[in-house]
């Protein structure tokens, strides 16, 4: 039992930093998972989606404290009481995103590794197995190598995390793990590889024969029946390859820009997923940079889910010396965390990402 124990201790408390660093890395991104949690149409809890950031600080930061105070054998009692209570509330919460159909990422690793949301459930299965075995064996937790450097470890490692933490917030995640990192090309990331596999649908083809419903299904064909067609349902039932990139288009009044301006050789866009809740300091920064980059020879535009009912009273405002084109509020949110962000481009190549709080960095010579 003394081996089975320290197995599992191992293996809950590498999995919990790891999970939790890697969204400390991202924690804006994190909260974005929150968000869709509690919304309407998941857990119905939309007073908590002003709060998502600051629970997701908490919880990551949270979750690794738990992982290093395991791995210590700091305050067993608490550490694995707590590990229990927050492996039984993520169980629940992937099965019912998995059951339901809800949330298709549990962000439970990031943007680093993508699970399914049946692969969720089944490693906080795993993980609630090996937590009963550390409830089980309690007695073989011992601290590590005593208690004072429990406490001491575990208090270096909550500096560490909120330093951390402070750090990514005010500029941008440390490593990006998305498919718009510095380096990637878009239109080469939204290109579908020939003989990619294609998605497979299953359609319910509905029948009145001889008086009665009869329902037939097929994967594509229309089926030879002597009856009277009365409705099809469909439903996809293995997916296709799905391109990195696959929500990304910059549109104006109905017209689609987006190739046009991946072809540009000098181009900066400024991100901003929704003008109502982008910082006022910010679009400030982003003015001077921006003109900075005009006077360079830089075409500069503006991406945001935004209409021009909120774009245009910003531009008179903050008196931007560029257009605003349309852009999906999720692509936006992907491509840069922060309300405004920046983004250099060569070619469709994206070779500077900043938060408004580096727009001064901005390079344009």
């Amino acid at each position: 039992m003394k081996y089975i124990v320290n197995f599992s201790r191992t293996v809950v408390g590498i999995l919990f930093i790891i999970s939790g660093a890697i969204k400390l890395n991202d924690p804006v991104g994190f909260s974005f998972k929150l968000e869709e949690y509690f919304g309407a149409d998941v857990l119905n809890l939309p007073f908590l989606t002003p709060y998502a950031l600051g629970i997701a600080l908490f919880l990551v930061v949270f979750e690794v404290l738990l992982g290093v105070m395991l791995l210590l054998g700091y305050k067993r009692k608490f550490t694995v009481w707590s590990l229990f209570l927050m492996i039984v509330f993520f169980t629940f919460l992937t099965f019912y995103s998995a059951y339901f159909n809800k949330v298709t990422d549990c962000g439970c690793f990031g943007d680093a590794v993508k699970l399914t949301p049946w692969e969720s459930f089944t490693k906080d299965v795993i993980l609630l197995f090996l937590i009963l075995l550390l409830f089980a064996g309690q007695r073989y937790i011992r601290p590590f190598p005593s208690g004072k450097v429990g406490l001491a470890g575990t208090v270096i490692a909550l500096l560490a995390c909120v330093l951390y933490a402070n750090h990514v917030l005010n500029h941008l995640p440390v490593v990006d793990f998305r498919p718009y990192k510095i380096g990637a090309n878009i239109e080469e990331g939204m290109i579908v590889p020939e003989g990619a596999p294609k998605p497979v649908y299953e359609y319910s083809w509905k029948f009145r024969v001889d008086g009665e419903e009869k329902i037939i299904k097929t994967t594509g064909e229309y089926p030879s029946v002597d009856g009277e067609f009365i409705d099809v349902e469909t439903e996809e039932i293995q997916k296709g390859y799905e391109p990195p990139i696959h929500d990304f288009t910059i549109e104006q009044e109905g017209e689609d820009f987006t190739e046009e301006m991946l072809s540009e050789d000098k181009l900066v866009m400024v991100i901003a997923y929704d003008l109502r809740k982008s910082s006022a300091e910010g679009l400030q920064k982003i003015k001077e940079a921006t003109d900075r980059a005009v006077a360079d020879g830089y075409k500069v535009i503006g991406m945001s889910a935004s209409d021009s009912r909120v774009t245009q009273p910003v531009i008179d405002q903050y008196k931007l010396d560029f257009p605003f084109y349309f852009t999906d509020a999720t692509t936006l949110k992907t491509i840069v965390r922060s309300n405004p962000g920046i983004l250099k481009l060569h070619s469709g190549t994206i070779v500077q990402k900043l938060h408004f709080n580096d727009a001064e960095d901005l390079e344009t010579r």
